[in-house]
């Protein structure tokens, strides 16, 4: 848990603050939700007038850093959108403004703040200097990896999770903000502690939904959850004969593509029972990890990123290594594509765990 707030520079931060010193050059600055930012202004000034930054201000103001973020600086922060608070478990940006929980607030702003002005342009720098993984230490004291995901910079946080630069290099008068469309968050030692873990997890679980008629629960883990429902069977036999049960018992995050028994059924006679012998274990395994995806992406998010690419399809890799493609329509409806060509809907999403997150999907992923 934050006890303080860093303020002397990293090494990182120094890094970064040396590569972008023309951070404050004079070119006209973006808008932010269709409302002008100025450079002459400080960090909370332009937030505040920032119609889509409602949340994060009241956050600000909720943990005590309006005069940390007015200060001298120069700071780079990376600011979540409402959407992007809005997609958090039901429940949580609530119970995170509670005045018992500012120290858990405090951290989790604080992940989003560099000690240094950056611009894009040197972020992408050191991300290509890098091998293309850039580890960016915040104020918070949790480490991001900021990469490209061709020409938008994406910042993955200590959970697992995805955010992409949306509006960069907006100028400050003491730094600059880059708009992002995620919340990051520190390791879930640090952040979730004790004092929120059942209030959060009571919120969650009243919003999650059913999965073939049976509660599914948010502290409860995905093979937990897996086992409680009636049309996921032979899929928590493979997982059994796999030897993957540990696994996603772990802390994750995961996100599962799970298949219901009906869409096993649909393969060819005998596929089920073959891929469950002993011998081939092997194959079983590189299946179902063909399902599971390293952070928890919530239906929200893959929309987002099929929205943004240039083909309407978000591209993505399983734990397998096998490639996985989104789709969205423009009624909400989510299909995911196996690399067969196969493509299989989404029927009921953002199934809450205490490691991740499941989508039941129609069919069975395979690899090529």
């Amino acid at each position: 848990m934050l006890t303080t707030i860093k303020m002397t520079l990293t090494a990182s931060a120094l890094a970064l603050a040396t590569a972008g010193s023309a951070f404050a050059a004079a070119h006209a600055n973006p808008e932010v939700g269709g409302a002008e930012m100025f450079a002459d202004k400080n960090i909370i000034e332009n937030a505040v007038n920032s119609p889509i930054h409602t949340t994060l201000v009241a956050a600000v103001k909720a943990a005590g850093l309006v005069e940390t973020l007015s200060g001298e600086g120069p700071f780079t922060v990376f600011a979540p959108t409402d959407a992007a608070f809005a997609a958090l478990p039901a429940g949580t940006v609530e119970i995170l403004v509670m005045p018992e929980n500012k120290a858990t607030l405090t951290e989790i702003l604080t992940c989003h703040v560099v000690g240094a002005g950056v611009m894009s342009d040197a972020i992408a720098g050191m991300i290509a200097d890098d091998n293309g993984s850039h580890p960016v230490e915040t104020l918070g004291g949790c480490i991001l990896q900021a990469k490209m995901d061709g020409d938008m910079i994406t910042l993955t946080d200590e959970m697992g999770g995805v955010a992409t630069v949306t509006v960069a290099d907006v100028k400050q008068s003491n730094g600059v903000i880059h708009v992002i469309d995620a919340v990051l968050l520190p390791g879930a030692d640090d952040a979730m502690g004790d004092s929120m873990d059942s209030s959060m997890n009571d919120s969650m679980e009243m919003e999650n939904p059913m999965v073939g008629g049976a509660e599914m629960l948010a502290s409860k883990d995905i093979i937990d959850n897996a086992v409680n429902s009636p049309i996921h069977t032979t899929l928590v036999a493979a997982v059994q004969a796999a030897d993957l049960v540990e696994t996603l018992k772990g802390p994750g995050p995961f996100t599962v593509f799970a298949p219901t028994d009906n869409a096993f059924a649909a393969l060819p006679d005998g596929t089920v029972e073959t891929l469950l012998k002993p011998e081939n274990k092997a194959t079983l395994q590189k299946v179902l990890t063909a399902h599971v995806v390293a952070g928890a992406v919530t239906a929200e998010d893959l929309i987002a990123a099929t929205r943004k690419s240039h083909d309407g399809f978000y591209h993505f890799n399983a734990v397998s290594g096998d490639a996985l493609s989104a789709k969205s329509t423009r009624s909400g409806r989510v299909f995911i594509f196996d690399e067969s060509g196969n493509a299989y809907e989404v029927t009921t999403a953002n199934v809450m765990q205490s490691n991740g997150v499941i989508h039941v999907v129609e069919g069975v992923l395979l690899p090529r």
